[in-house]
């Protein structure tokens, strides 16, 4: 008794440090973010100045006009379009899913800056498209970054909506089906409204993550200012933090927004599928199921050419005067921009936040989920777990400026350091595997721990030999949406890397100011791979494994 009562206290003290550290790397963050927006660069409190000035700036206007008009018209086309892709891979019957599923993810495994730098080689001034047509295409400005950010936000409105789609009650269908019911008719009265939820979410999401985007602006954007671009010049550029901070929580603005839309449709769709709900079983129509085909393999087409041009501008000499091939992109070096050098360390850091993100998303999960008692311990610690959904990547990057930065922090010593750079990322991507952490808790029976306590078996053994190897799945799936994210990101590390320490996007962000194009496509190309290989080897084995599974299940039903 003794021994568990030990336990016990262990678990207790464990669900305080994850609550202390949740409210040192988010809350307090966010809370000197808050307090910046209204001091001066002095650290004077001067109340509402900084926002007054802002609204009061032609310019500044301009970028927040721009930035809403930018998000909303990027959210409206994405979403159309990830909804039909969706739609086909739901409700028709077309062959190769698994390959257009795949290849509808793909852009998430890219910077953001590449759809902009494979945009500059198709359409720009001397791109392939424009050399054949003749047609000069304004891509720097509002075309660059909408067709950047559509193939960026693509991928995460097509899973929404995927999802959305999967789970739909056949019943209905029959139904209609059997009242005479057109398609046209079919589908304004019981499609959209099923996935109407889904829809909202995928506009949301869609919405802030463009809302809040830096590297297409950065890379096309030319003199088209946003909200984005506004925070790295007042910060970098003119030293203005008050300021900087101003935009920080602007941007927060639309993540808020969609935090809080997204709880109320969760709690409002709550009970749409039930028990006896039937799987969809989809109709072959031969018109239809040949029209979506071709529609998902133009949708592939134009994903190919993007990558297809990021790797031909790595591997050309000079374009367009010298077609030759070579491989001396990959090996550019410099202190400036951080260079091939920059990769491994990215590799470095994308490694070690995916190895401390995971377990400390899935412990704090696992206290939250299996501790008794301690039921305001556990909430806010809840609530602290889900409240970086809501923070854009920038304004955590400036907020983390602002708290670890200050002489009177005793943390101050991570500043400048890869310490900083894993936390960020670790704060950054928090909530999604935190949500995929506590789902996959919740399935385990609760019976587990009620039996390990009655046979006097510690928790901690409960933990290490029953719950994580039947959680294996979710904590791969953690661990590689941590590596892949922590790869790709631009805007919470922007301002806190080391002189010595660059990272491969703030490399390709450089070289392309720079106008070393060709060594930063090759950057891409890296960064693209690494994370093609990750993904692709957790795909293998988790199919391998699923295999075993189902041939393990058939035995056993066979004797």
């Amino acid at each position: 008794m003794r021994k568990i009562k030990t336990e016990n206290t262990i678990e207790i003290s464990l669900l305080i440090f994850s609550l202390a550290f949740l409210f040192t790397a988010v809350i307090c963050p966010m809370a000197a973010l808050f307090m910046k927006a209204f001091q001066s660069n002095s650290g004077e409190y001067i109340g509402f100045r900084n926002f007054a000035e802002y609204f009061s700036s032609s310019g500044m206007a301009v970028s927040l006009w721009n930035s809403v008009i930018i998000s909303l018209g990027t959210s409206l086309i994405a979403v159309f379009l990830a909804f039909v892709y969706a739609y086909a891979l739901t409700r028709a019957d077309i062959p190769f899913k698994r390959i257009f599923r795949f290849m509808a993810m793909m852009p998430i495994f890219a910077p953001t800056m590449v759809f902009g730098i494979a945009l500059i080689y198709l359409i720009g001034n001397k791109g392939i498209i424009t050399a054949m047509s003749g047609i000069r295409f304004p891509l720097y400005g509002p075309m660059g970054i909408i067709i950047s950010e559509i193939f960026y936000t693509f991928p995460q409105a097509f899973l929404i909506l995927y999802v959305t789609l999967s789970y739909a009650d056949n019943r209905l269908y029959e139904s209609a089906r059997a009242m005479g019911t057109s398609i046209k008719r079919t589908f304004m009265t019981v499609i959209l409204p099923g996935a109407r939820f889904g829809i909202i979410s995928a506009l949301m999401t869609s919405f802030t993550l463009c809302f809040s985007d830096f590297g297409a602006p950065k890379v096309v954007g030319g003199n088209f200012n946003v909200l984005a671009t506004d925070i790295y010049k007042q910060v970098v550029g003119q030293q203005n933090f008050g300021m900087g901070a101003v935009v920080g929580i602007l941007l927060m603005i639309p993540a808020v927004i969609m935090f809080i839309t997204d709880r109320m449709t969760q709690s409002m769709n709550r009970d749409t599928i039930s028990s006896k709900s039937m799987k969809y079983r989809i109709i072959p129509n031969k018109l239809r199921d040949r029209c979506l085909t071709f529609y998902c393999m133009t949708i592939n087409f134009f994903i190919v050419i993007l990558f297809a041009a990021v790797f031909m501008a790595s591997v050309i000499k000079a374009w367009p005067y010298n077609m030759g091939l070579t491989l001396e992109h990959f090996t550019v070096d410099s202190p400036a921009t951080g260079g091939l050098g920059s990769f491994f360390n990215s590799l470095i850091t994308a490694s070690l936040s995916a190895i401390f993100g995971t377990v400390i998303v899935f412990l704090n999960a696992w206290l939250i989920e299996k501790l008794r008692g301690y039921s305001i311990l556990r909430q806010t610690s809840y609530l602290f777990s889900i409240i970086p959904l809501a923070l854009p990547g920038l304004s955590i990057g400036l907020a983390f400026i602002f708290f670890f930065n200050s002489d009177f922090n005793p943390l101050s010593f991570i500043y400048g350091t890869i310490i900083i750079l894993i936390l960020a990322n670790i704060v950054h991507f928090y909530s999604v595997p935190f949500v995929t952490a506590t789902s996959a808790l919740k399935k385990l029976d609760k019976e587990i721990e009620s039996v390990a306590e009655s046979m006097s078996v510690p928790p901690f053994r409960t933990l290490a030999r029953v719950t994580v190897p039947m959680c294996k799945d979710a904590l791969f799936e953690i661990a590689v949406f941590f590596f892949v994210n922590a790869m790709v990101t631009i805007s919470a590390v922007v301002f806190l890397y080391p002189a010595d320490f660059k990272l491969a996007s703030v490399a390709i962000v450089n070289m392309e100011d720079a106008g070393d194009i060709a060594p930063a496509a090759a950057l891409s190309v890296l960064v693209i791979l690494i994370n093609v290989t990750v993904r692709l080897f957790y795909e293998i084995v988790s199919a391998k494994k699923q295999a075993e599974k189902q041939k393990f299940l058939s035995g056993e039903v066979q004797q």
